[in-house]
């Protein structure tokens, strides 16, 4: 019956199409995806805390905190290694045991409460006191290591497991104590201008914490994208009174006059101040900003702003309770990087003059709504465009897509709803993968974060006294632990996809689980229970990146000491030079062995996926040596291969070694579980203790230490450490089965160990690697790497991470092939050539001969004494030479490293592009261009200078062929797009040029901008993640509408024509003349016909009316019926120029405007009948005239007149539209008595 139903499910899988790297929405159902591609990936990150208000305080007792740990302390000295190693101490108690080891783990965590804090860091004698206890941990750790290193050989697995699992619970309680609390307390120190840590009462003291966990946070989150941050933090003020003492105090501070100038209505920006309506609330906002900004660099900012800020540390002088803290770092994709458009964003809007607004369920109050968004809006524009339309005032230099989140939660209060109803309408909204995270004034003690779709993550960390909240789980643990994970992706209704999306409402006044209002963005209600609450299985310990910039290299850095963790302990050698294991049941069990040796095993399959399956293919050359005289057979595979293909009904004589880092694959973990079922012996090989592969399998050797984290997506450590376990483990099976002496077992694992000196050796070749992937990375498209027999597990490995790093498609090969297939494409090659013999590398030196012969850029992993390589190759890399698996170790190092800088040199290029995008963003809003005067901005000579700048730059760059990596098409429109903004090319052509735009209304600025955004998106290499894993924020360009405004542009639109039926200077003229023209009294629309083919007038063509309105329809007209083309309007059709003036024999006021086919001939004219403002004020006349002002002036100049703006003031507003400067200039001249 099983194997019917596993029949069913086969069949029922075989009908879906399966994908990899492909786009879901480009995907045919039904249909499954691997590795989905997530467009246009960027990285933000947000973070925050609310405090719990009816978390009751321990009482401190006769038994402190600091009483307990030092107890607890004492008793894990007291039975330490050398005890256990003279069986003083039994090895169960090692270090107090496992239970008193959690309780002081637990301590630690009670210690960074509220509460916990104040007992254990209240004074120095305490600080003292937890300082000498961590020094004391520290030195003993060293000194339990050191021992270790020397008697791990005395030890079987099973009890080096135990050892290694109690040390790791105490490095983490010491790091903790270290780093979390004790390293924490200057840094507190200095955020509240350098006080003394015990003059700090309670909630002071815990305000500055939280100010301060959130900006650590920050540094953490930073990894993932960086060029602005803001915090915002949120504190209680009691009673009236309390709010009348600090402005005594402020105001005897002469602090008080700054005070009300911060708390000015607006958008929120460094330093603003925001204070409730009752006095009753007051949040302080600081914010930081830089194109190209460094690692930290934002913390030390908004760090050093916090510091010196006299009125925050007045207000919290006065123990005001803190009640939320937001955070929040950007890496810009909709808007330019700019303070303003750093978030937090608030609701805001030009109308508002003293920020009261009407909220029905709460009243008039000087209402505040603050939000910050991970990802995208898609729908921004519409969504902004509709605000507009209904009334919203969003100020120009405002750009960011966030802005839109606050407002539309806005409308919604204003309908009568109350905030948790209004929130889940307006992220309802909101299009796209998104994570988004408010705060308000209106319910100040509740945090509403609101989660959608794949590309990003939100988790909500509890603790007894505060809920933490962040986009990665690391931005949670210096804090606490556990943590419940929204889910984006699930739908309210199973069969709909489309009603993803989850709101999580935080109630600071509950806490705890209850405290949480779960539900989808369909309102649906989310039932969380206990059991979904998670705890994270690491510690700031594992995520501390050093002094690195990455955490990629500094996990390759830390390569070595993992191999040695993983070979420490597992065997030792006699003064024979035999070698004993020390593996236990735990590894090999005894009825495995007595299954081997009686010949029962007929096949081994090393399986995983991914790099761990080239990990597996690496170990497999080793254990065909190390087995070769037995009857079994060796195979490698990957691990859905082997469930797919290569299962037979009886797997007794199958031993499967699965190779993974975490133990979770899902695939790994389910062909296991298949060849279980099936008889299998399963000896796993993991990083991870407790995770999911070791409870199905028989036995588990651990890499490195069993808990060696690596936080970059692309795997480095683990891959060498499974290299090596695996070849361990082959010399056991070799030793158990007799299959190759045991000196020379020994001599094997002696080169084992030499790996870890020989790893040092590459990782100090850095700069050389470096140099060879700056120089050649970017100027090559398409890449290879090449390794034959074993080093062809090396290239495999290699392609990976080039592949996660540089997002490329890369192919790997064997050498001697390479030459049959692509030369053509005159590819950039790595060669793994470290570790041949000689009869084989005489052969690789002229295949890497023929790649360059073929235009191939070529670099090759050579052994240190190998020198005929120098003069072929374009750089050489010198690796120590040594056995297997050695070369296959260092030839995959020295390629990850390549991989890591040549990522960086695209990421350079990306950093180009970025630049000047926010520079054109900021010269535009320097400018004070709105956004319906883009004709003006490409006119604007310091916009001109920067485009041109840039023009020259790339030019430059793709002279040196650094732009190989962006796609040709991008490359051509950017080019073309240049044009036209440097005023190069007539812009009546650019639909013409991009016809695809057709019906969205870009100008050529907007799709410059877009253009660029996919560029930087096609460059950008943030290195500690990628896109296939979805840790990512998805970014897109905001497509802005171009927009006139005014009766003239509604009466365009009405009458079917659009923006791409004016001209450029007809966009120009009409969007100055919008404010001028009060009302259209009437129009005649003309329809032109017979023009040449070059679109000018010629005596056969003609004019009629085609349409009429308002006082023309009482008007006769010679074109009632088609008449020839004559006069002003052939002037204008032939000029295609907006004609303003009076009419010949009536003298009204008229406005004819052309009106263009996309072959920039004129199809139609169309007249106004209009009455303009001539209640216009001096210096909008000026605005409004634009460069005929100056043609003016120049005129009188030219008179040898002094010039007064007053002059213009005696003028009609028709007459300074209508006539030609020289005769306005010449009455001014005669008028004045000039």
């Amino acid at each position: 019956m099983p194997m019917m139903k596993l029949k069913t499910l086969i069949e029922k899988i075989l009908r879906f199409r399966l994908f990899i790297g492909l786009n879901p929405s480009m995907a045919e159902g039904p249909a499954i995806i691997i590795f989905p591609w997530q467009d246009s990936t960027f990285y933000c990150g947000l973070a925050g805390l609310i405090v719990v208000k009816t978390h009751a305080p321990k009482e401190e007792g006769n038994y402190a905190i600091c009483d307990k740990l030092r107890d607890l302390w004492e008793k894990a000295k007291q039975n330490d290694l050398s005890s256990v190693i003279k069986s003083r101490v039994p090895l169960l108690a090692y270090l107090g045991g496992e239970e008193s080891l959690k309780e002081m783990a637990k301590l630690v965590w009670q210690m960074k409460e509220k509460e916990g804090f104040r007992q254990a860091f209240s004074s120095p004698i305490k600080r003292e006191a937890i300082r000498t206890i961590t020094e004391g941990m520290r030195q003993f750790l060293n000194q339990e290591e050191a021992i270790l290193n020397k008697a791990a050989n005395n030890f079987v697995t099973q009890d080096l497991e135990v050892i290694n699992q109690r040390l790791t619970l105490l490095k983490d309680v010491t790091w903790e104590l270290e780093r979390d609390l004790l390293a924490n307390i200057d840094k507190i120190v200095a955020l509240t201008g350098d006080k003394a840590l015990e003059k700090l009462e309670d909630w002071t003291l815990e305000n500055y914490r939280s100010i301060n966990l959130l900006l650590n946070t920050l540094d953490r989150l930073e990894v993932r994208g960086r060029d602005s941050a803001g915090l915002q933090a949120t504190f209680a003020i009691s009673s009236p009174s309390e709010w009348e003492n600090i402005k005594r105090t402020l105001r005897g501070k002469g602090l008080l006059e700054a005070f009300e100038e911060r708390c000015r209505t607006g958008d929120l920006h460094n330093s603003s101040i925001s204070v409730s309506s009752k006095n009753d609330f007051v949040t302080f906002t600081y914010k930081t900003s830089s194109i190209i900004g460094e690692l930290g660099q934002n913390g030390k900012a908004l760090r050093k702003s916090i510091s010196e800020d006299a009125i925050l540390h007045t207000f919290c002088e006065c123990n005001l309770q803190g009640v939320n803290f937001l955070i929040h770092t950007r890496w810009a994709s909709v808007g330019a990087i700019t303070e303003d458009n750093c978030h937090p964003i608030n609701n805001y809007n030009l109308k508002e003059k003293d920020g009261v607004k009407n909220y029905p369920h709460y009243g008039y109050g000087r209402w505040v709504i603050n939000a910050v968004l991970n990802g995208d809006i898609d729908n921004y524009r519409e969504l902004r465009a509709r605000l507009e339309r209904e009334g919203e005032l969003i100020p120009e230099n405002l750009t960011t897509d966030t802005k839109i989140i606050p407002l539309l939660i806005e409308q919604h209060l204003k309908a009568g709803f109350d905030f948790t109803e209004a929130f889940r309408r307006a992220v309802s909204q909101c299009e796209g993968s998104h994570a988004i995270a408010v705060t308000s004034n209106c319910e100040p003690y509740r945090v509403f974060l609101a989660l959608k779709g794949s590309g990003q993550a939100l988790y909500v960390g509890l603790s007894a006294d505060a809920y933490v909240f962040s986009s990665e789980v690391y931005g949670l643990i210096e804090r606490t632990p556990h943590f419940i994970k929204m889910n984006g992706e699930l739908p309210a209704i199973s069969e709909k996809m489309e009603t993803n999306g989850q709101i999580f409402v935080l109630d600071g006044e509950k806490g705890g689980l209850s405290g949480i209002e779960a539900m989808f963005y369909n309102g649906d209600t989310i039932y969380l229970t206990p059991q979904e609450i998670s705890r994270a299985e690491i510690t700031t310990r594992d995520i501390d990146r050093g002094d690195y910039p990455h955490f990629f290299l500094k996990e390759i850095s830390e390569s070595p000491q993992s191999v040695e963790k993983t070979l420490r302990g597992k065997y030792r050698f006699t003064a024979e030079d035999q070698v004993i294991f020390n593996f236990g049941p735990d590894i090999v069990p005894d009825k495995l062995k007595e299954a081997l040796r009686e010949g029962k095993i007929s096949e081994i399959i090393i399986i995983g996926h991914g790099t761990a399956a080239v990990a597996g293919f690496a170990a497999a050359y080793g254990w065909q040596r190390y087995l070769a005289d037995s009857h079994i057979r060796i195979e490698s595979t990957v691990a859905s291969e082997m469930s797919g293909f290569a299962l037979r009904e009886d797997l007794s004589g199958t031993v499967v070694i699965p190779i993974t880092q975490s133990g979770t694959t899902t695939d790994t973990n389910r062909a296991v579980a298949m060849a279980k079922e099936r008889g299998a012996w399963i000896v796993s090989i993991v990083n991870r203790r407790q995770s999911d592969i070791t409870t199905k399998s028989h036995g588990v050797l651990y890499t490195s230490d069993g808990r060696d984290i690596e936080m970059a997506v692309a795997s480095t450590k683990a891959f060498y450490s499974q290299v090596i376990a695996g070849h361990l483990l082959g010399l056991y099976f070799a030793q158990i089965l007799n299959t190759m002496p045991n000196h020379l077992i020994a001599q094997e694992i002696r080169n084992l160990e030499k790996s870890i000196h020989a790893m040092k050796e590459v990782f100090s070749l850095r700069n050389q690697i470096k140099e060879a992937a700056y120089n050649l990375a970017r100027s090559r498209k398409y890449w290879a790497v090449v390794g034959s027999g074993p080093n062809k597990a090396a290239s495999d490995e290699i392609r990976i991470k080039l592949s996660e790093l540089c997002y490329k498609t890369i192919s790997s090969d064997i050498v001697e092939n390479k030459k049959h297939i692509d030369l053509s494409a005159e590819p950039l090659i790595i060669v793994c050539a470290a570790g041949y013999p000689e009869h084989v590398l005489g052969d690789i030196i002229k295949d890497v001969a023929i790649f360059r012969a073929h235009r191939a850029a070529v670099v090759v992993f050579a052994d240190r004494e190998e020198e005929r390589f120098h003069g072929i190759a374009d750089y050489v890399i010198p690796l120590p030479a040594g056995p297997q698996p050695i070369p296959i170790i260092l030839n995959t190092m020295a390629g990850h490293l390549w991989g890591y800088y040549a990522a960086l040199s695209l990421d350079e290029e990306a950093r180009f592009f970025r630049q000047f995008r926010n520079l054109l963003n900021l010269t535009i809003i320097e400018a004070g261009r709105g956004i319906g005067s883009f004709y003006e901005v490409i006119a604007d000579r310091k916009f001109r200078h920067v485009v041109q700048s840039f023009t020259r730059e790339l030019s430059e760059r793709k002279r040196k062929n650094l732009l190989a990596f962006i796609d040709g098409n991008t490359l051509s429109d950017l080019i073309l797009l240049l044009k036209y903004a440097a005023g190069k090319i007539p812009l009546e052509e650019f639909w013409q040029d991009f016809p695809e735009d057709n019906g969205l209304g870009f100008t050529p600025l907007e799709r410059l901008d877009i253009c660029l955004g996919q560029i930087i998106d096609e460059l950008t290499r943030p290195i500690d993640a990628i896109r296939h894993q979805a840790k990512t924020v998805t970014v897109g360009t905001s497509r802005k509408e171009i927009s006139l405004q005014g009766p003239i542009h509604d009466l365009i639109l009405r009458l079917g024509f659009t923006v791409k039926h004016l001209t450029s200077k007809s966009v120009l003229t009409l969007n100055r003349l919008k404010d001028a023209v009060l009302h259209i009294k009437g129009y005649t629309l003309y329809l032109i016909e017979n023009l040449d083919t070059d679109g000018n007038p010629t005596e056969e063509t003609t004019i009629r009316i085609i349409d009429r309105d308002g006082i023309s329809l009482n008007m006769r007209s010679r074109a009632e019926s088609k008449s020839p083309l004559i006069g002003t309007k052939r002037t204008i059709t032939s000029m295609k120029h907006v004609y303003v003036g009076q009419g010949k024999l009536d003298g009204a006021t008229i406005i004819i405007i052309p009106l263009i086919t996309p072959e920039q001939r004129v199809s139609h004219l169309l007249l106004l009948h209009v009455e303009l403002n001539e209640n216009m004020g001096l210096r909008e006349k000026i605005d409004l005239l634009g460069y005929k002002y100056q043609d003016i002036k120049n005129i009188i100049a030219e008179y040898n007149l002094p010039w007064d703006d007053k002059y213009l003031g005696g003028f009609p507003l028709i007459r300074l539209l209508g006539e030609p400067p020289e005769i306005i200039a010449h009455e001014i001249k005669s008028r004045e008595g000039l």
